[in-house]
């Protein structure tokens, strides 16, 4: 994947917005016992917000403050579980960003979706893949949120970047997908998501 990668052909990769993803994730499969009839995962968003600044593409994250009941400490894509308030997870995935990072929506273009993602928490996640146009500002919420930055996207997609290796979990392994940058470990749910976006890039015509 040593190519171009433009924001063209991030919209032909991902599915419309007309197409939103549905459950079970794609990844459901890896621990069945926790999908079952008895424990329904809650629905929650997350975008993925692709920097634009000319050609040069970035993906932005944050880091979770240490306090925080889930993934405390993680790098994650702004989200969050969605609220009777929020119409779709188009609509939680922007809140959630507004809220943590301070990025309105106005700077912020939705264009497609990833597939759905459970998480270990007990979360079925839809990815929102969007356009962050240039000039916003950050106002993190430090209650949530210990650092916000970005990476470029072609960093990211660099053939052989992301590594795979396997973990002992609840008495089985289980396949997790991590990088770093710049002394950051990016793994777990969000490695996972960009792993779909790889693969559907990878499949894309």
């Amino acid at each position: 994947m040593s190519e171009h990668i433009d924001i063209a052909r991030l919209r032909r990769a991902v599915r419309s917005l007309g197409d939103p993803p549905q459950p079970p994730g794609w990844n459901a499969t890896e621990f069945p016992e926790l999908w079952s009839d008895n424990t329904p995962l809650r629905q929650a968003a997350v975008l993925l917000p692709v920097v634009c600044r000319g050609d040069a593409l970035s993906m932005l994250f944050t880091r979770r403050n240490e306090t925080m009941r889930h993934h405390a400490g993680q790098i994650s894509f702004p989200g969050g579980a969605m609220e009777a308030s929020d119409h779709d997870a188009i609509a939680a995935a922007l809140r959630e960003t507004r809220e943590e990072t301070g990025i309105s929506a106005g700077f912020i273009e939705p264009f497609g979706f990833l597939d759905c993602f459970d998480t270990v928490s007990g979360f079925s996640v839809s990815p929102v893949v969007a356009v962050v146009r240039d000039g916003f500002a950050l106002a993190p919420d430090p209650r949530e949120v210990a650092e916000v930055f970005e990476v470029p996207l072609e960093y990211i997609l660099e053939p052989g970047r992301m590594q795979r290796s396997e973990i002992l979990w609840h008495g089985r392994g289980r396949e997790i997908f991590e990088f770093d940058y710049d002394g950051k470990r990016i793994w777990g749910a969000t490695a996972a998501i960009l792993q779909n976006l790889l693969r559907r890039l990878e499949t894309e015509t």
